[in-house]
């Protein structure tokens, strides 16, 4: 195992991703993203980090399971067909993997995300 016991998360210490992610499109504004990933599990099917995006509307199609906590803005998720969340600080929520549907950032979003894939 090439982790320690207890990998504690950087406060956005990676070099950020700063294009979109793959998945996500704009349909609103120009929203921008940057995406710090700071754990990625041994076998790859696991990575933890900060996400933070400026407002504006994203479509966005996930094919892996995401945790996600926030720690500011706010958020309007609306599955494609489905009703609205409405999600802002210290909010918890989980989104599945196969999930279709907008993000309309309201307000600059930061939040601490985990992925798990397979």
């Amino acid at each position: 195992m090439s982790h320690s016991p207890v990998s504690k998360l950087a406060e956005r210490k990676a070099d950020p991703i700063t294009s979109d992610l793959d998945g996500w499109k704009k349909v609103d504004g120009k929203p921008t993203m940057r995406t710090w990933i700071e754990y990625k599990s041994d076998a790859e099917n696991l990575m933890a980090g900060w996400w933070e995006a400026t407002p504006g509307t994203y479509h966005a199609t996930y094919a892996t399971w995401e945790y996600v906590h926030m720690i500011e803005g706010r958020i309007t998720i609306t599955p494609d067909g489905g009703d609205a969340y409405e999600v802002g600080p210290d909010d918890v929520f989980v989104i599945e993997a196969g999930f279709k549907g907008t993000w309309e950032i309201t307000e600059k979003v930061l939040k601490h995300f985990v992925m798990k894939t397979g």
